[in-house]
């Protein structure tokens, strides 16, 4: 059965959502929860039925939101440092956090470490599009600068996810830049764009359009300009949100036409919501790593537990080493 720390102290909101995110799953998946925290906080929100199913690991600290990423390597009984610790030891076959990111991705390259052949480990996301589905964007913040064999190591990764979880059999691979032209882009996309077209799935360079309209599957970036396009995007769905929301309210007629479209407006909300991706792998460490929103509900914990296990359960990692293998000999 697979092994799933979760981070039960880390995330905006407290332990309670995140708790009922792990009963949720429970319900309908089989796997051994092992919940990293304070016991005497976490176990009162568990209802009694569960106490058997699920194991508890002992940290009283958290580390704060304030704090620096580094630090977290000195606080040893913090609740994602033994977490970490599990997931090194073997003990957990995955983490899943909603706590400090910074200090999540610091402890998961320094103590469990990077896979063979990976510089660098990268946050990749799923972004809703029109065709019904999603796309694959990395890195959304784990490296602000990088180099062109970092995104080349990107794409192998990104490539990887879309056929092993994703079960896209042909992913197409794009480099985000400002024109399509193999001429566009600053030194270090033009660089990549030469190592990147070595990959049978690359279409070349892709324009941030793209991303939302499915015509590629796998879109890389580096993580400053990745985490801009990710809170750009939810600003943007928020906020178109809230204006549909005002201008139904000014007119009758617009209040009925809501109502007949509102099986078309709950389907559009689910599509960009994140709670229905549940949280983000980092891809590229040696074992599975969830990065949750820290503003996540039970259902965005229940997701990202059911990430955890799909990655844990597949050959994501041996995939990825075997295929940055063929480009370092």
């Amino acid at each position: 059965m697979i092994r799933i720390a979760i981070d039960a102290m880390g995330g905006d909101f407290g332990s309670e959502p995140i708790i009922d995110g792990v009963i949720e799953a429970l319900k309908y998946s089989k796997f051994s929860a092992v919940l990293v925290g304070d016991s005497n906080v976490i176990k009162p929100l568990i209802p009694e039925a569960y106490l058997k199913s699920i194991t508890f690991v002992q940290a009283a600290e958290v580390i704060s939101m304030t704090e620096g990423a580094t630090d977290a390597l000195k606080r040893k009984e913090s609740s994602i440092y033994k977490a970490m610790e599990l997931l090194k030891n073997k003990e957990v076959d995955a983490v899943v956090s909603a706590g400090h990111s910074g200090a999540t991705m610091s402890l998961a390259t320094l103590r469990v470490g990077r896979l063979k052949n990976v510089a660098r480990p990268a946050i990749a996301t799923l972004m809703p599009n029109s065709k019904e589905s999603t796309t694959l964007v990395l890195d959304v913040g784990a490296n602000v600068d990088c180099r062109s064999e970092h995104l080349f190591q990107f794409a192998v990764m990104g490539e990887a996810y879309a056929k092993e979880i994703l079960n896209r059999k042909l992913p197409k691979v794009g480099l985000l830049s400002n024109g399509e032209e193999p001429c566009k882009g600053n030194e270090v996309s033009k660089d990549a764009f030469e190592l990147v077209s070595r990959l049978d799935s690359f279409v070349g360079n892709v324009e941030g359009n793209q991303v939302f309209d499915g015509s590629v599957d796998v879109i890389v970036c580096d993580g400053f300009i990745g985490n801009i396009l990710l809170k750009t995007s939810e600003g943007v769905a928020d906020a178109i949100g809230k204006i549909i929301k005002k201008q139904v309210k000014k007119s009758p007629l617009a209040i009925t036409g809501s109502v007949l479209m509102k099986k078309v407006f709950k389907t559009l909300k689910k599509q960009v919501s994140y709670d229905e991706y549940g949280g983000a792998p980092l891809l590229g460490i040696n074992g599975c790593v969830i990065i949750s929103h820290g503003k996540s509900n039970a259902k965005a914990m229940k997701n990202a537990i059911f990430q955890a296990i799909s990655f844990a359960d597949s050959n994501i990692n041996k995939v990825i080493e075997e295929e940055l293998s063929h480009f370092t000999r």
